[in-house]
C-alpha cells in the first residue's frame, strides 16, 4: 500500500495490457487513475482536469511522451512526471529527466517498485491540499507566496479597508490595486492612479486636491483634483514613500476626514474614494529615520499585502513567459507560433530579474526582435540573462556541476536542435566551442551524419 494520500493519477501508455495492469494496481493503493492511450488524448485531459501525477509512455502515438513533458513545463505545469517504456536507454532517460520529468523507470516495473516510486513523487507533489488556480485579476502565478496575494485580494477587495501594497520595482503592485477595485463594490466606479514619485511636490499637491484659480502662477482656472476624479471609486497612490512631509500631513487629513480642500480654497469637499497605496520602500524603516509620519503610516497599511520578487518564485516564470508570449503573438507584426525553447526557458529561471516582471516582460519582447523565427533562442536573450546559466570567464557550462548525465542529455539535445552545428549548439548551452568539442569526446557522444567537422 502507498504511504502517500491517495492522489488522481493520469496513467498514459498505449500498451493496453500494461495500461490496464497498471492501472488496477495504482487502484488498489488507493489512488484515482485515468487510463489513456494516445498522446493527444493525454494532453486534452490535462487541459480539462487536474491531475497531481503523470505516468507516462516514451513512445506514443499522437504526440511522444517527450514532446508532453516539454510541453507541460513550458505551460509552467508542475505536475509530477514518472516516465515508464519499453524502450528505456540512458539517453532517452537524461533526455526525459533534462526536459523535466521526474523520474524514469523501464520495463518491466516491479509493483512494489512502481508502487514506492509513485509514492515518493505524490509526497513532493506541488499544491498539495490546494485549491488550484494560476491566475487571478491579470496576476499569475502558481507558488505559494502568488496564492498568497490572491487570496489577500480576495478578502480584501469587498470591504472598504485601506490596502497598502509593498515589494520592489516591477512587481506587479498595480496589478494587486487594480484587481482590488475590480472585485469591489467601487468597480463600475473610476481607478484613477498616480505615481507619486514621478511629480514634484508642488504639481503632485495639485494633482492631488486640485487648484482654485490663480491659487498660483499658471493657475488660469479651478480645477478638480484626482481624489474628487475618483469619486466613487477608487484612488491608487503609487510609491507613497517618495511624498514629502508636508504632503504627508495633507494625505492624512485626508484620510481621516474623508474630505480635501483645493490648494488655494478655504472651503472642504468631502470625498467618496477608497485609498491603495503602494511602496518599494520599508515604510517602518522611512518612519524610524524620520522620514514619514507614523500616524499616516498606520492610516494606510490597515491592511498590508507583500509582493514577493520574481527570484523569489522562479517556477512562475514560464506561466509569466506564456503570459507575455501571447501578448507578443496578438500585438502587430506578432508571429502566431512565438514559442520560447527549453534552453532559453532554462536561462529565464535562472536569471535573479532584479527588475522583476517588468524586466522579464521587456527581455522577451527583446527576443522576440533578434528572432527570424517562431522560437526564442538563447542567443536572443539580453547577455546579463545568458550570463546567469554560464559558469566562468572560461566559459564552462553550469551543466558541468556535479551533474555529468545531466549535462550529456543537455549536449545530445543542443546538438538535436543545431542539427548538427556544434557552433550553434555551443551558443544554445552558453559555452565555448572548444569546451563543448572536449565534452563531446568526454561523454563519447558520435557527432550526427550532418555535423560540421
Amino acid at each position: 500500500m502507498s504511504a502517500a494520500a491517495p492522489g488522481r493519477i493520469l496513467l498514459v501508455d498505449d500498451d493496453r495490457v500494461f495500461r490496464v495492469s497498471t492501472a488496477a494496481l495504482l487502484r488498489q493503493d488507493g489512488h484515482e487513475v485515468a487510463a489513456v492511450g494516445d498522446g493527444r488524448e493525454a494532453v486534452e485531459m490535462l487541459r480539462q482536469k487536474r491531475f497531481d501525477l503523470l505516468l507516462l509512455d516514451l513512445r506514443l502515438p499522437g504526440t511522444d511522451g517527450l514532446g508532453i513533458v516539454e510541453a507541460l513545463r513550458l505551460w509552467g505545469e508542475g505536475i509530477p512526471i514518472l516516465m515508464i517504456s519499453g524502450f528505456g536507454t540512458v539517453d532517452a532517460a537524461v533526455r526525459a529527466l533534462h526536459l523535466g520529468a521526474d523520474d524514469f523507470l523501464t520495463k518491466p516495473v516491479e509493483p512494489d517498485l512502481l508502487s514506492a516510486r509513485v509514492a515518493e513523487l505524490l509526497e513532493r507533489r506541488p499544491d498539495a491540499g490546494a485549491v488550484p488556480g494560476s491566475s487571478f485579476g491579470g496576476m499569475v502565478g502558481r507558488s505559494a507566496a502568488m496564492r498568497e496575494v490572491f487570496e489577500a485580494v480576495r478578502r480584501v477587495a469587498p470591504t472598504e479597508t485601506t490596502v497598502l501594497v509593498c515589494g520592489e520595482t516591477g512587481t506587479g503592485k498595480e496589478l494587486v490595486a487594480r484587481a482590488i477595485h475590480t472585485h469591489s463594490a467601487r468597480a463600475n466606479g473610476p481607478f484613477v492612479a498616480v505615481n507619486c514619485a514621478s511629480l514634484a511636490e508642488g504639481l503632485l499637491e495639485s494633482e492631488l486636491f486640485g487648484h482654485v484659480k490663480g491659487a498660483f502662477t499658471g493657475a488660469i482656472a479651478e480645477k478638480p483634483g484626482l481624489f474628487e476624479a475618483a469619486a466613487g471609486g477608487t484612488l491608487f497612490l503609487d510609491e507613497i514613500g517618495d511624498v514629502t512631509s508636508a504632503l504627508q500631513q495633507r494625505l492624512l487629513r485626508a484620510l481621516q476626514e474623508r474630505e480635501i480642500r483645493r490648494v488655494g480654497s478655504v472651503r472642504a469637499t468631502p470625498v467618496d474614494v477608497r485609498i491603495i497605496a503602494a511602496t518599494r520602500r520599508d515604510l517602518r524603516e522611512e518612519v524610524s529615520a524620520g522620514r514619514f509620519r507614523e500616524d499616516l503610516f498606520y492610516r494606510l497599511k490597515v491592511f498590508q499585502i507583500e509582493l514577493p520578487p520574481l527570484r523569489e518564485r522562479s517556477g512562475d516564470i514560464p506561466l509569466l513567459v506564456e503570459l507575455a508570449l501571447g501578448r507578443l503573438r496578438s500585438c502587430p507584426g506578432g508571429r502566431e507560433r512565438l514559442t520560447c525553447s527549453p534552453f532559453a526557458m532554462r536561462m529565464l529561471r535562472a536569471y535573479d530579474w532584479p527588475g522583476n516582471v517588468r524586466e522579464l516582460f521587456a527581455a522577451l519582447e527583446s527576443a522576440a526582435i533578434r528572432t527570424d523565427g517562431d522560437r526564442i533562442e538563447t542567443q536572443h536573450l539580453p547577455p546579463e540573462v545568458r550570463a546567469a546559466l554560464n559558469g566562468g570567464e572560461n566559459g564552462e557550462s553550469r551543466y558541468r556541476a556535479d551533474a555529468p548525465e545531466e549535462e550529456r542529455a543537455a549536449i545530445l539535445a543542443a546538438l538535436e536542435e543545431a542539427e548538427g552545428s556544434r557552433t550553434r549548439a555551443a551558443e544554445i548551452l552558453g559555452m565555448g566551442r572548444t569546451t563543448l568539442w572536449r565534452k563531446i569526446k568526454q561523454y563519447g557522444i558520435e557527432p550526427g551524419p550532418d555535423a560540421e567537422p
